[in-house]
């Protein structure tokens, strides 16, 4: 049996009747204003759980929804479960608003930057305002404004991740320009790290960005890593992103690796901190750097200027899934894209039981400052 559309007209004079409105959007959505007089419950709520909210199943129920796609599956999940006499609301709030019809007073209290901002993250029931708050509330490391670090700073700050503690001590060369996207020509010659401050902030003012104007070090990786949740890797170079593994397996921090070089890039999560015996850290897989002859940087061998950005993309999405506690984290798996074929392919990883770094029960060996195998991305 279909279910009925009727108009927010039609709707509203069923309610003046008796017949009971509810509004299926998200909380969020509904503080934004809502249909006078329509009771707000959440469609998988609703779904989950109707007898709670609708005890009488012979009851009049008109589902609202923002522009009816919502309401109407709501109301064909409710007739499923034995409600007859139901309907859905035509163009949703969207329309009872465009008609002129009376609608309940936005929260006083709620900010409208972050709601327009984050409507589409607010709209995935996997991010929804906990998911939306708790990227706020995270705090990112990220070595590297260069052509990894760009993407994946855009997409963090974007995402709505509140801080960035950005650490590079390069300043913008007009070679940058083919892959470090944060930066702009008329920035050449300043920190790397005050041209992605001002980028940054331009695309998200809520993004607090602590620029640290410094070379990754022995001496500071524990304070770069003080508070923060996630390391994401953009220096591509050997000195770093041995020093991050460890202090990351150190102080129990998720790494968030990526590399390239020529045509081909890696990515994956190293988090054998927080998981000692069960996910792999980078030294087991690679124990020790290879010699300065066998790793030569981009400017020696170069670098296909959008492969970075495809690289950069997957770790930003890989940091906030760790954020998030969504999906499959790329621990104890190395995804390796070749641009030149578009295939990707994916290496299991297991942890070392020998690791000198992270296995079960091992003291940590202490810091090793590798001499300088390539120049940061």
């Amino acid at each position: 049996m279909s279910i009925p559309e009727i108009s927010p007209r039609q709707a509203q004079e069923r309610q003046a009747r008796g017949a009971i409105l509810i509004d299926v959007r998200e909380a969020h959505e509904r503080a934004l204003g809502m249909a006078q007089s329509a009771r707000g419950v959440a469609k998988a709520e609703l779904e989950s759980d109707p007898a709670t909210h609708l005890p009488q199943r012979d009851a009049e129920i008109l589902l609202i929804c923002q522009s009816g796609a919502r309401s109407l599956q709501a109301a064909e999940a409710l007739q499923a479960q034995g409600y007859a006499d139901i309907a859905s609301v035509q163009g949703g709030t969207t329309r009872w608003i465009a008609d002129g019809l009376p609608v309940a007073e936005p929260s006083q209290d709620i900010d409208m930057d972050f709601h327009d901002r984050y409507s589409r993250h607010l709209r995935l029931p996997e991010v929804g305002m906990e998911g939306q708050k708790r990227l706020e509330a995270a705090r990112v490391l990220l070595v590297g404004a260069g052509g990894l670090g760009s993407p994946a700073a855009f997409y963090l700050a974007a995402a709505g991740v509140g801080t960035i503690r950005l650490a590079d001590d390069d300043v913008v060369d007009r070679s940058n320009l083919q892959r470090q996207i944060l930066h702009t020509d008329e920035r050449i010659g300043i920190a790397k790290v005050e041209s992605a401050a001002a980028a940054l902030t331009a695309l998200n003012p809520r993004t607090t960005i602590e620029a640290v104007a410094e070379r990754i070090t022995s001496a500071n990786v524990e304070r770069l890593l003080h508070g923060v949740d996630v390391v994401v890797d953009g220096a591509d170079n050997f000195p770093a992103r041995y020093l991050l593994n460890d202090a990351c397996v150190k102080l129990g921090k998720p790494l968030v690796y990526g590399a390239v070089h020529r045509f081909e890039g890696q990515a994956g999560v190293f988090d054998a901190g927080r998981h000692r015996g069960i996910a792999p850290c980078y030294r087991c897989l690679f124990p020790e750097p290879p010699p300065p002859e066998a790793a030569p940087n981009c400017a020696e061998a170069g670098v296909l200027g959008v492969l970075p950005g495809v690289i950069g993309l997957l770790q930003a999405t890989e940091a906030i899934k760790l954020i998030l506690g969504i999906g499959e984290p790329l621990a104890g798996r190395l995804l390796h894209f070749d641009a030149l074929s578009m295939r990707f392919r994916e290496t299991r990883l297991s942890p070392d039981p020998g690791c000198a770094v992270c296995a079960p029960g091992r003291a940590f060996p202490g810091y090793i400052d590798y001499a300088a195998f390539c120049a940061g991305g």
